[in-house]
């Protein structure tokens, strides 16, 4: 008798599993068709991204490639592209590079590139202070000392990218400017920091060589 009431369960949850299934079964190959779907959709995008990625590449490569034919407004041009067009990746390098390729030709221009960048709340720290560095060192052989301060002193903090650079540019301003004192604080900062390159601490000394002797108090 019990392999009656044993085949009779059997046949009862056989039957309850049919409903269920006749009941959801919609549900079940509808998740199983968006799960393929999705995992298709995410496979096409990461190789639409790859492909993008390797198509940015090249045409930076080749950008470059006009740059070293000094076909600098070509070259430009096609970073600005970049910049525009590209992953996310190449955008902030191509537009610092389409501002090097101007300044070659047009020193306001690369200018104006490069403050752009540094003023750009969506570009990060250490390409804002490049572009900020970069556009002072073109200013710096005509611009007042105090506009170089101005755009510079800021990055000159400890932990700043570009902080070594940033000092021998306000040094070279301020000497340039006739500003002894000012020239004697940047060289100093210069000497005093155990981790200034020695290019940049060669330049220090040199220009302390050049200015008069400091004033007894």
């Amino acid at each position: 008798m019990s392999e009656i009431f044993d085949e009779v369960d059997e046949e009862l949850r056989r039957d309850q599993l049919r409903k269920i299934w006749e009941r959801y079964s919609v549900f079940v190959v509808g998740g199983a068709i968006l799960i393929v779907a999705a995992v298709a959709g995410w496979r096409g995008y990461q190789y639409w991204q790859n492909q993008r990625a390797t198509q940015a590449g090249s045409a930076f490569e080749a950008a470059i490639t006009l740059s070293e034919q000094n076909k600098h407004a070509e070259a430009e041009a096609a970073f600005t592209k970049l910049a525009a067009d590209a992953p996310s990746g190449y955008r902030v390098l191509a537009r610092l590079r389409a501002a090097a390729e101007a300044s070659v030709t047009d020193p306001q221009a690369g200018i104006k590139l490069y403050d752009a960048i540094g003023a750009d709340p969506a570009v990060g720290q250490t390409e804002q202070d490049l572009a900020k560095t970069r556009a002072a060192a073109l200013l710096v052989d005509t611009a007042p000392y105090d506009e170089i301060r101005q755009r510079l002193e800021p990055l000159t903090g400890a932990g700043r990218t570009f902080r070594h650079t940033a000092r021998d540019l306000l040094a070279f301003s301020a000497w340039h400017g006739k500003d002894d004192a000012a020239a004697r604080q940047w060289i100093e900062l210069i000497a005093n920091d155990a981790e200034s390159p020695s290019s940049i601490r060669s330049r220090a000394e040199t220009l302390q060589s050049l200015l008069p002797p400091a004033a007894k108090g």
